[in-house]
């Protein structure tokens, strides 16, 4: 029975860690269809490129960064048994699949960052910066939310009697990659032609409103094993995970829907936003709860979206820093009081902590994103030529189109 359980339990990740592996795909399609045609190639380039890099980085530095285990200590990776003074892996791999289950979150990071620098930003100093994040910033942080590192659980459980609460990362992954975005989008500037002096904004329209549906589509169904499957064992699995997530997905739909005007960029991401708020709270939240969770997370993204494009001049191409940033946020803060009891949850959250943990998640990806990208700009260019900004990424970079037989006379 023991060995059926670990069984289960590695099986059980693993599943997991293909659906949010297939959500890679959909960050690439929601960019490929947002993007103009000439940048399309760029994107899908970019997002596979990230994952590897991610991959490797996290292998060799990030996971050790986060919760101390390396895959140097023990030659026993397949068998399980210990080999000279080196720990062993777990019977039938189960430490491993977890790497794998995590690293796809790791590789969120730069995924969600991809979006915001979109069109204008150079490809290898891009990587260099994903390879950063993946290793040492992203890790850091998840270390001490997720494995408690550095202290920060045992102080805020005992200073308000709950420590920082995040299942499925709603700050951990979704916040700290769009703030991440927020110094790299400030960083690089808007793109050409997009704002005019005066004031007027220049409207660029997406490519392919089906492939960024899609790519809301592919979110949209691989969430469930990013949310659920967070609990990393069948015996932790919960129903009340799956439900939330349909709920504050549909609110941010309709919530979008309505605040956007039926503006489809608008209702397919506020799904995703909806889903980006819940994850925090997810495992401990009444449905009704989640359900206005996702309404004020998908009216919030139409809200700074249009606020950062129009108004403060943020050239975030795919919105990510709203998406992923503010809903990010809420969606932290929202676990601390959603998830008391007075208000329908499970309780064992504080409001304090939550606000505490969130602000401290905001502040840490802004401005490492920030120094990062200002000393890769310093130091080798972040940013396309304004001749290859116009010739798009895809010749520039890639030197072929998203459809090269269109060039065939």
């Amino acid at each position: 029975m023991e060995a059926f359980q670990t069984g289960a339990d590695v099986f059980f990740v693993l599943i997991g860690a293909i659906l949010v592996f297939a959500m890679h795909s959909g960050f690439a399609f929601l960019e490929v269809g947002t993007v103009q045609h000439k940048n399309q190639v760029n994107a899908l380039v970019k997002i596979m490129s990230d994952f590897a890099v991610s991959t490797v980085s996290y292998f060799f530095i990030g996971f050790m960064v986060a919760y101390g285990v390396n895959f140097f200590s023990s030659a026993a990776i397949i068998s399980g048994q210990e080999v000279g003074s080196g720990e062993p892996f777990i019977s039938s791999g189960y430490d491993l699949v977890k790497f794998f289950f995590l690293c796809t979150f790791a590789a969120a990071i730069p995924a969600i960052i991809s979006g915001g620098i979109a069109e204008r930003a150079k490809f290898w100093p891009q990587i260099a910066a994903t390879a950063i994040f993946v290793a040492l910033i992203y890790p850091f942080f998840e270390g001490m939310v997720w494995n408690g590192n550095m202290g920060l659980q045992s102080w805020l459980e005992n200073t308000f009697g709950a420590g920082f609460h995040d299942f499925a990362g709603s700050v951990v992954v979704h916040a700290v990659g769009g703030w991440l975005a927020l110094g790299a989008i400030l960083n690089l500037g808007p793109r050409l032609g997009r704002y005019r002096e005066g004031g007027s904004v220049v409207g660029i329209p997406p490519s392919s409103i089906p492939w960024l549906a899609l790519g809301s589509w592919i979110l949209c169904i691989g969430w469930f094993g990013f949310n659920v499957m967070s609990a990393q064992s069948v015996e932790g699995v919960s129903g009340l995970v799956a439900m939330n997530s349909l709920m504050a997905m549909v609110g941010g739909i309709l919530a979008a829907l309505v605040v956007g005007k039926n503006d489809p960029g608008f209702v397919h991401n506020g799904a995703l936003a909806g889903l980006v708020a819940v994850c925090a709270g997810s495992d401990i939240m009444h449905p009704l709860g989640s359900l206005f969770v996702g309404i004020i997370a998908g009216a919030g993204f139409v809200y700074f979206f249009q606020q950062a494009q129009n108004k403060w001049r943020i050239d975030d191409v795919l919105g990510v820093w709203p998406l992923h940033g503010i809903c990010g946020a809420w969606g932290g803060i929202a676990a601390g009081v959603f998830g008391l009891e007075a208000l329908g949850g499970l309780g064992g959250v504080s409001v304090a902590a939550q606000f505490i943990g969130t602000l401290i998640g905001v502040i840490y990806a802004f401005v490492a994103g920030y120094i990062v990208y200002g000393a890769l700009k310093a130091m080798v260019g972040i940013r396309l030529t304004a001749e290859d900004e116009t010739m798009g990424a895809d010749l520039a970079i890639h030197k072929i189109r998203a459809n090269p037989g269109e060039d065939i006379l």
